[in-house]
């Protein structure tokens, strides 16, 4: 199971606001730069951050970006429904489709746990939590 790239560029690009402590402002420059990350993605992806309120945009020549809301509020899982990527309770591991407990597939049983695990850690992890701790982002 992977995260799309919409997905895991928006979680690092959050994660790294986060762990900015002041309210300065971050330029899309800035942000593409130091997270390795296509100019053009970066800013389709903070179009959309903005558009759901999670980013406030400033234009102009002393623009940029700063989160809308604090840390504590947003969840790994909130930005995964932005991109469509969380895991659903009847999403197939193998990618076959649909698979519950009537149509299973090879490794439907061995699944549930880690899955529950997963979606777990997205819901109740926030970027308070995974921000600020010297990983790489």
């Amino acid at each position: 199971m992977q995260l799309s790239k919409t997905s895991q560029y928006a979680i690092r690009i959050l994660a790294y606001m986060a762990d900015k402590k002041d309210s300065q402002l971050i330029t899309a420059t800035d942000l593409a730069e130091t997270l390795s990350i296509p100019y053009k993605f970066l800013t389709k992806i903070m179009t959309e951050l903005v558009k759901v309120d999670l980013v406030i945009s400033i234009r102009g020549r002393e623009g940029g970006y700063k989160l809308k809301k604090k840390t504590s509020e947003i969840m790994v899982n909130d930005i995964l429904d932005i991109f469509n990527d969380s895991i659903k309770d009847d999403q197939c591991v193998l990618g076959i489709g649909f698979c519950n407990g009537l149509c299973k597939c090879a490794l439907h049983d061995e699944w549930i746990e880690p899955k529950i695990l997963l979606q777990k850690m997205f819901k109740e992890s926030s970027l308070e939590d995974i921000a600020g701790r010297g990983c790489k982002i």
